[in-house]
């Protein structure tokens, strides 16, 4: 039989972009926080991190958010950058707020360019990340693209000599 982990109610809600800890011991002293239906008041209290847990769990009156190894499915626009680092629309804009505060944080998976749209996925789960986009496992990825103009017919020949300049660069 496995055993199912515990955690504290407050380390629990603070990684999970809910607040501090402190602010998580004070959602609980004014019974914001339920579980089964009951006010939990001591935020120091173990609970299970049993798979029903987001539930069974109401904070604010609402279902407690996906635990870690949370994946989101985004459709990203044009104009937003993959990246924390950069100046200007992120795709980290695009989520809920709370979401921007989990620890461990959600980080994309791959990458698609600032004019690029489609399919991106984000985890907090790291093992995940590296399965999809280390080298060494060899996950096949398929891209498809539209043009602004046709191709001429060279373009493959320059693409696999590793001579191809983006416009910028």
């Amino acid at each position: 039989m496995t055993k199912i982990p515990t955690t504290r109610i407050d380390r629990l809600l603070a990684s999970l972009g809910y607040g501090s800890r402190g602010q998580i011991a004070q959602l609980a002293r004014a019974r914001r926080i339920e579980l089964d239906g009951a006010p939990l008041v001591d935020a120091a209290k173990r609970i299970p991190l049993s798979p029903d847990l987001t539930l069974r769990m109401k904070v604010h009156g609402a279902p407690l958010d996906p635990l870690p190894g949370m994946v989101v499915m985004l459709n990203k626009p044009p104009g937003y950058i993959c990246s924390r680092k950069d100046s200007g629309p992120l795709v980290y804009d695009l989520l809920p707020d709370r979401w921007r505060q989990r620890k461990p944080m959600l980080s994309p998976v791959g990458r698609l360019d600032k004019e690029t749209s489609g399919l991106l996925l984000l985890t907090d789960d790291g093992a995940l990340l590296h399965r999809i986009t280390s080298p060494n496992h060899a996950v096949e990825k398929t891209y498809r693209a539209t043009l602004a103009r046709p191709l001429e017919g060279h373009e493959g020949d320059v693409f696999a000599s590793g001579r191809l300049l983006l416009t910028g660069e």
